[in-house]
């Protein structure tokens, strides 16, 4: 069982490839696989195709009941419209993914590069979604309009934060991370989807999201560097760094 000190640490996506199967039980799908070891999983199929409530809902069923899914935006609502006249979108969407009931554990909206921080579509886009779903809603904005004080209040207003990514497109210190929930984003670097990161980084890393859930926030942390296979092995790492932090706490007490 998953110690409530340790933060939602996962991959995008669940698949366990041959050289991580050890860590894992050996029957069960894939989910149930991942889910018997990570507390937490971010859906990226979400952004390029629909799907059914019945698959949500079976996804939900798969895991244990403190796992989280975190469940990306579709693309024909962030990148195709650009945020706007997507009301039918946003409500076609959000019906399909509260099928996953209370294991829905936030809304990641990522944006296009090209995509400026414009404060009416943006006020009116947030205000439809987060009238629509009462879960955590993070967003990782990929131009430099959007780390400006005018996007961190308007974010502010909605209980929002930024998406901490990596590699950075603006300093750490910019984004506004004053709602509850901190999301960190791994894509991998030097090399963005293919680096792995190195120990001495999981460890300040571990450091910082201890820091955020002293601040009473709930930490995400997905690792994102999938395409050469780092990402699944960096994020047993940092969990398992969580789980000896946890029993010598235990051991201490006792």
């Amino acid at each position: 069982m998953l110690e409530e000190s340790t933060p939602l640490i996962g991959c995008a996506g669940w698949s366990i490839a041959s050289a991580q199967k050890a860590s894992f039980p050996l029957a069960g799908s894939h989910l149930e696989r991942y889910g018997a070891v990570l507390p937490a999983v971010e859906i990226n199929s979400s952004f390029y195709r629909s799907h059914r409530p019945e698959t949500y809902q079976r996804w939900g069923d798969s895991v244990p009941e403190n796992f989280r899914f975190s469940v990306k935006v579709p693309r024909t609502i962030t990148h195709h419209q650009r945020l706007q006249n997507v009301a039918p979108l946003i409500e076609g969407f959000v019906q399909e993914v509260h099928e996953l009931g209370n294991k829905l554990g936030c809304l990641l909206v990522q944006l296009p590069p090209s995509l400026r921080f414009d404060p009416p579509t943006v006020h009116a886009f947030f205000a439809n979604l987060t009238q629509q779903t009462s879960a955590p809603v993070v967003c990782e904005a990929r131009h430099r309009s959007w780390f400006m004080p005018a996007a961190n209040q308007l974010l502010q207003e909605f209980g929002i934060s930024q998406v901490i990514a990596d590699p950075p497109v603006a300093p750490c210190e910019e984004l506004f991370t004053g709602a509850k929930t901190v999301y960190v984003r791994l894509h991998g670097s030097p090399e963005m989807y293919h680096s792995a990161y190195s120990e001495e980084y999981l460890s300040q890393l571990e450091n910082e999201l201890r820091q955020y859930q002293a601040q009473g926030k709930t930490a995400w942390c997905i690792f994102d560097n999938t395409a050469s296979g780092a990402a699944m092995p960096n994020a047993l790492s940092l969990l398992a760094r969580f789980k000896r932090k946890n029993a010598a706490d235990v051991k201490v007490r006792a």
